[in-house]
C-alpha cells in the first residue's frame, strides 16, 4: 500500500520544477542562431524556471509566425519596413541584437589560395553570366592563382531568408542589373543555382559540391572550416569579414529613437566589411499573459548586458553602446 502511494508521490515532486517552468517559443533568422541558442541556454543556468525555445527556421517563416501568433515572439535579419508590420496583429518592437557578416565560401578543389571578389564579380556570379572559375573577371582580381576551368555551381537559399534580403540588398546598391532584373528580398527569383534550406543548409551543399560558390554567415564558415573570401568594398579595398571589419561597418549607422532599422550593407569606410547587418527579435509589447512579459524584459535586458559578453566568441560583433541604452528605453515599453 505504502509503495502504491509513494510513487505516484515521487512521480508528482519530480514534477514540481516543470510545472513551475515558463516557457518562451519564437522561430526565424538562421543566421543569428548559433548565439540565440547560446544565449538561451546561458539564461535557463540562471533561470531554470524559464526555458526558452526557438526554431531555426529563417527569417520568413519567423515573421509568417508571428503573423500568425503562433510563437511568442519572431526573428529576422530583414527589419519590417511599414506596410509589412502593419500585417503583423499586435503591435511589436523590433530590436538589434548582434552584427554579423555574410561571406561569399567556396570549395574548389586544387585552390588553396584566399579569393577575392569583386562587387561585379559577386552579382555576375548571381545573375549567371560568369560561369566559370577561370572567368578573365576573376582572375583579374586574383592574380597568380591557377583558377581551373570549372563550372561554377551556384548556391543560394531556398527558404524565405533575412541572409538572402542582406545578400540582395548588397548585390542591389552595387549592381544596376541585379536591382533591375532580381531586386532584393527575403526570397527573390533567382536566375541561376541550387538551393539550400538555412545557412546551415548552404553550407552543406558548398562542402559537398566541387566548384561551389555560397552565401553564409560567418560562423558557418568557420564552424564547417569552408574557405571564404575577401569582397572588395566601396573604398576599393578587399576585405575580410571578421569582428573588427564588421564593427566599423556599424559605425556609421544611424537610428533613430525608437526606430531601430537601417542597411549597413556597403558603408563607406575603408577598413569595412561590406556584406553586414543587424539581426532583430520581433518582440510584442502587449503581452495578454503578465508573466511571459515579465521574463521577455528581463530576459532581453539580460541579453543587452551579460549576453553582449559572449558575441565575440561566435564572431558576432557587440551592439555599440548607445545603441543599447536606446534599446533599452523600448524594452520600458513591453508589458
Amino acid at each position: 500500500m505504502l509503495r502504491r502511494i509513494a510513487l505516484p508521490l515521487l512521480c508528482l515532486l519530480l514534477a514540481l520544477p516543470v510545472l513551475g517552468q515558463t516557457t518562451l517559443n519564437g522561430a526565424g533568422a538562421t543566421f543569428p542562431y548559433p548565439i540565440y541558442s547560446k544565449w538561451f541556454s546561458e539564461y535557463n543556468k540562471v533561470h531554470s524556471d524559464v526555458r526558452i525555445n526557438y526554431q531555426s527556421i529563417g527569417s520568413g517563416g519567423g515573421i509568417n509566425q508571428l503573423k500568425a501568433g503562433t510563437v511568442d515572439f519572431g526573428a529576422s535579419d530583414m527589419p519590417l519596413d511599414d506596410a509589412k508590420a502593419k500585417q503583423i496583429p499586435q503591435p511589436f518592437v523590433q530590436l538589434p541584437t548582434v552584427i554579423g557578416s555574410i561571406v561569399p565560401s567556396y570549395h574548389i578543389s586544387g585552390v588553396n589560395a584566399e579569393l577575392k571578389f569583386t562587387p561585379q564579380v559577386l552579382a555576375g556570379i548571381y545573375l549567371g553570366s560568369i560561369t566559370n572559375w577561370n572567368d578573365k573577371a576573376i582572375a583579374a582580381a586574383n592574380p597568380g592563382v591557377n583558377l581551373p576551368s570549372r563550372e561554377i555551381v551556384v548556391i543560394h537559399r531556398s527558404d524565405g531568408s533575412g541572409t538572402t534580403f542582406v545578400w540582395t540588398d548588397y548585390l542591389s546598391k552595387v549592381s544596376s542589373d541585379w536591382k533591375s532584373k532580381v531586386g532584393s528580398n527575403t526570397s527573390v527569383n533567382w536566375p541561376v543555382g541550387l538551393g539550400g534550406k538555412g545557412n546551415e543548409g548552404v553550407a552543406g551543399l558548398v562542402r559537398q559540391m566541387d566548384g561551389s560558390v555560397g552565401y553564409i554567415e560567418l560562423i558557418y564558415a568557420m564552424q564547417n572550416n569552408i574557405p571564404f573570401g575577401s569582397v572588395q568594398n566601396s573604398s576599393g579595398n578587399f576585405v575580410k569579414a571578421s569582428l573588427q571589419s564588421t564593427t566599423a561597418a556599424a559605425a556609421s549607422a544611424k537610428f533613430k529613437p525608437g526606430d531601430f532599422r537601417v542597411s549597413i550593407t556597403n558603408p563607406a569606410a575603408k577598413d569595412a566589411y561590406p556584406i553586414s547587418s543587424f539581426t532583430y527579435l520581433l518582440v510584442p509589447t502587449q503581452w495578454k499573459d503578465a508573466n511571459k512579459g515579465k521574463i521577455t524584459v528581463d530576459f532581453l535586458n539580460w541579453m543587452l548586458d551579460s549576453g553582449q559578453q559572449m558575441v565575440q566568441q561566435l564572431y558576432y560583433a557587440a551592439l555599440p553602446q548607445s545603441l543599447v541604452g536606446m534599446e533599452k528605453d523600448a524594452v520600458k515599453k513591453i508589458h
